[in-house]
């Protein structure tokens, strides 16, 4: 492994004195978290400790084992045919799963890794083969043609951390880089399937990687095989249509579904369907009705509307939605509630 930070490029026989001048000195957050990691990596422990999302409750530590982060690496790197010597591009917090995993990958693939700081513009000045985003982040460069040109240095880009929206995919078709979304999470090491997001292939569907196979409870969630990462199958709370063991499509998470007069709604299509005429952040809950049960709400961050606005937008919204999928209610709301990672609380408090 090679590691490139500020310009200046380091061994892995370097590492170790570089990981000790580091930590002697003041960082920002996100070098002090790479250099920490490195730290824990290259100890004698047998684990590296991390975070839940928090997403389906409150974040909490896991240990993950180096063996089953080793064998996720390769799995990713088989999958993309990454080779010794081959660039990747690392501009996500080492502080999170998909950070660490960028340097396990690189560790695992002998790949010079290029490090910079994890901002929502990373600039990438040169050809690479592979690199790692969220979607703000690939948004943000899509803004601006240094941005465009950016991506387009990228031979092989994954999209995690949330939600793809069908106007970033529909963006993504303009890029010859070939854009991957991913799907997993901390408990399974990092993602255990992919989607094609643009170019000849791409799907709809999740395809699992290498010895990674699925199925479903009695909920039609997904239960994870995946032996080589874990020792027991993971059961989640992600509702899929199931194609086959091997390959699903993910309709929502089971702890948001909506049964509205006996008609279950995902939240998450819906969101899917409006992200193309909300430009605000937002999000579809449901409160408690009467007639209804539960009835679907919209949640919009920021100032109320003006009357104007709100009854073009209502129009827009049935133009999009079916009328059991339509909102009953338009809430604002200043501000949002986040987990620890940035993922929006689908919680209404004013």
């Amino acid at each position: 492994m090679q590691l490139t930070l500020h310009n200046q490029t380091y061994n892995t026989e370097q590492l170790p004195e570089l990981i000790r001048k580091r930590q002697a000195k003041q960082l920002p957050e996100w070098e002090e978290a790479l250099f920490t990691f490195l730290a824990n990596w290259f100890d004698d422990g047998e684990t590296i400790k991390a975070q839940t999302s928090g997403s389906t409750g409150v974040p909490k530590p896991i240990l993950l084992k180096k063996e089953s982060m080793l064998a996720s690496a390769r799995l990713t790197n088989q999958f993309f045919k990454l080779k010794e010597g081959d660039t990747a591009v690392m501009c996500l917090s080492a502080n999170y799963i998909a950070g660490k995993m960028m340097v396990v990958r690189a560790i695992a693939g002998d790949l010079n890794l290029v490090v910079i700081e994890p901002t929502s513009t990373p600039i990438i000045d040169k050809r690479i083969e592979f690199a790692a985003m969220v979607p703000m982040q690939v948004d943000s460069l899509l803004k601006t043609e240094e941005g465009i040109a950016s991506l387009q240095n990228i031979s092989k880009l994954i999209i995690g951390g949330s939600a793809v929206s069908p106007l970033l995919e529909e963006q993504l078709q303009q890029l010859s880089t070939k854009c991957y979304s991913t799907y997993g999470m901390t408990e399974t090491v990092s993602h255990v399937a992919l989607r094609s997001l643009n170019g000849a292939h791409k799907s709809t569907d999740y395809e699992a990687l290498e010895g990674v196979w699925f199925e479903q409870d009695k909920r039609d969630c997904l239960i994870i095989h995946a032996p080589h990462l874990q020792e027991e199958p993971f059961t989640t709370n992600d509702i899929v249509s199931f194609k086959s063991n091997t390959c699903f499509e993910w309709l929502g998470r089971f702890d948001n579904v909506i049964n509205s007069g006996g008609v279950k709604l995902f939240p998450e299509a819906i969101e899917q369907k409006l992200s193309t005429i909300i430009s605000e952040r937002f999000y579809i809950t449901s409160i408690v009705d009467d007639k209804l049960g539960e009835k679907v709400v919209l949640v919009i961050e920021g100032t109320p509307f003006s009357m104007e606005k709100l009854n073009l937008l209502e129009t827009e919204i049935s133009n999009q939605l079916t009328r059991f999928e339509r909102p009953r209610q338009i809430i604002f709301l200043s501000k949002f509630q986040e987990t620890s990672t940035g993922k929006i609380k689908r919680i209404i408090t004013r």
